[in-house]
């Protein structure tokens, strides 16, 4: 299954710009008070990018199981994950405010970028690492 490490790797990488650009043109749009990003055809799309991008996370981390010890980059970057999904999910809801929604929508793509960083440096830090190290 190694062989097909670098094809699955580069849908990996695919997916996570794919899904990154999504969740941002949306919230973008969900801020401005457009319909489209709430249609059912927009989640159907957000959901099958979604689990592309974990299904080839899944992968990955079969053929390379000691990679989550291996420093805590890919265990801080799954915790990241997690507070990412919460924070895209109350960015959408409509129940609050706008500003409270700017608020969830801003975290949550520095949160995106901090997964990224990490992803990159393959060290817990990221994009923190040059400042600390």
């Amino acid at each position: 299954m190694i062989e097909f490490y670098p094809v699955i790797r580069s849908i990996h990488i695919l997916t996570v710009i794919l899904s990154g650009s999504l969740f941002a043109l949306r919230g973008a749009a969900a801020l401005f008070n457009q319909n489209w990003p709430y249609h059912t055809g927009m989640r159907w799309t957000s959901w099958v990018i979604d689990t592309t991008l974990l299904t080839a996370a899944a992968m990955l981390f079969s053929m390379l199981p000691g990679a989550m010890f291996a420093n805590g980059w890919l265990t801080v970057k799954l915790i990241l994950v997690v507070v990412y999904v919460l924070l895209g999910v109350l960015a959408m809801r409509r129940k609050f405010s706008r500003p409270t929604r700017t608020v969830y929508y801003v975290l949550a793509l520095c949160v995106f970028g901090t997964i990224v960083s990490i992803a990159r440096a393959h060290h817990p830090y990221g994009w923190l690492l040059k400042y600390l190290a």
